[in-house]
Formats: structure tokens, C-alpha cells, sequence
């Protein structure tokens, strides 16, 4: 009978096997990648996008690039931390280049509440709250997710975006400002509901 730490001294990492099978082009290796991540890499992109198909090509490009990219990670720290990354910054060139496309009436847009939305009697879910956040002006929801979701500080969000920290702070006040007032619509309309 075989002894639980020999047992434990001798399974391969699941994780290690499919990313030395990605290393080596493996599709299958590349598919069970996808698979184990996609999802929570979904939910970074819909933070960043203004809709689900924006989120979608984020998330392709963001594979693409850890793909591409994979033969850099090191081995330390989470895995899941270093792709989490690759996805944070594939969000936010996507931002770069549809800034350079756009004009600025359109970069900051009517961002008011969907006047069509189903209120139900209970209280707001999140896609909800996520539906506020995907609706703020652009500048506002990068340094609103990068502060408040992924933990940056201002003087790294300043560095990411080439922006100073105090446009960087002023972004996040503003973006908490929208937020607030639209949550307080919101309530009110599930209040009145009931």
C-alpha cells in the first residue's frame, strides 16, 4: 500500500502538464488552458468593456497573447495572478486604441440608467452594478477597476495609463461620484417597485 506522501511526492501539478503541453503547441493542452480560465478571465474583461462583445474580443486577444507570452512565465508566484495581468493590459490597450478612434463627445457619453431595465422587487443584482460600471465614461471605469477590483495604487494606475495620480484620484472620485447617484436611482426605483 502506498503511503499518502509518496503518493503526493509523485503527482505532477495539472496545471504545470497542460502548460509544458502549451509550450510545445499541444491543441488539447491549449483547450484545457482555455477551459480552466476562461471564465474568471470573462468576468476581468466585462469590467473593461462597454458590452459583451467587447468583452469577448478582449478575451480572445488576452488568450492570443498568453499563449504568445508563455514562454516567459517563470514559474513563480500564482499562474493565475501573472495571466490575470496579460488580461488587465490586453483591457486596457483595447481602451488606448478606441480612445485614439474616437472623438471626445463620444468618449464621454450619456451614461444615464437604461430606462428599460427589468427592476424586479428584490434588491440589485450584480450584473446591475456591472452594467453601471461598463457605463462609465471610459477614463472613469479603467481607474475605477483598476483602484477598486484590482488593487492598484494610483501611482501605478498613473504609470499604466500616462496620466498623472491626481487625474488618476480625481477619475476614481468622479467614477464613485456616477456610481453612487445611479445606485440611488436605482433603489429607489426597486423601492417604489415593492
Amino acid at each position: 500500500m502506498l503511503s499518502l506522501g509518496y503518493t503526493q511526492c509523485h503527482m505532477v501539478d495539472p496545471i504545470k502538464k497542460i502548460l509544458k503541453g502549451c509550450l510545445h503547441n499541444n491543441k488539447l493542452d491549449q483547450y484545457q488552458l482555455y477551459a480552466r480560465y476562461s471564465k474568471r478571465m470573462f468576468g476581468i474583461c466585462l469590467r473593461y468593456a462597454t458590452n459583451h462583445e467587447e468583452a469577448q474580443d478582449i478575451l480572445q486577444e488576452g488568450f492570443i497573447r498568453v499563449f504568445q507570452k508563455l514562454p516567459s512565465y517563470k514559474g513563480k508566484g500564482s499562474f493565475e495572478g501573472w495571466i490575470k495581468k496579460i488580461f488587465v493590459h490586453t483591457a486596457i490597450e483595447k481602451y488606448r486604441e478606441r480612445v485614439y478612434h474616437l472623438s471626445v463627445d463620444e468618449v464621454i457619453n450619456d451614461y444615464g440608467v437604461d430606462a428599460h431595465q427589468n427592476h424586479g422587487p428584490a434588491m440589485l443584482h450584480t450584473r446591475d452594478i456591472l452594467n453601471f460600471v461598463q457605463r462609465l465614461p471610459i477614463q472613469y471605469r479603467l481607474v475605477f477597476n483598476l483602484y477598486a477590483l484590482e488593487g492598484y495604487n494610483h501611482k501605478e494606475i498613473a504609470e499604466i495609463l500616462d496620466i498623472s495620480e491626481s487625474t488618476s484620484r480625481s477619475n476614481l472620485t468622479r467614477a464613485r461620484m456616477i456610481l453612487k447617484n445611479k445606485l440611488d436611482v436605482e433603489l429607489k426605483a426597486v423601492v417604489r417597485a415593492v
